[in-house]
């Protein structure tokens, strides 16, 4: 069984939104994290994963704050 994650995906879309959003969120104090599963295959020698399909994920702690800045924004 893996352990319980401490973060939470907020956010998938393009990189050009993902980093946007970071910079959002970093001005407000919130750290953030991506995943991009397309750039790891493609790193690791296959294919896999889906263009501009880039996870955003935020610590649990940190979802109430995080959750209405990307809302808005992208509203």
């Amino acid at each position: 069984m893996f352990p319980e994650s401490e973060y939470e995906r907020v956010y998938t879309g393009s990189l050009i939104n993902i980093q946007f959003l970071q910079n959002l969120l970093q001005e407000r104090g919130i750290n953030s994290i991506t995943r991009d599963d397309m750039q790891s295959g493609m790193i690791a020698g296959f294919g896999g994963g889906v263009p501009d399909h880039i996870q955003l994920f935020v610590k649990k702690n940190d979802m109430d704050d995080a959750i209405p800045i990307i809302e808005k924004s992208l509203s």
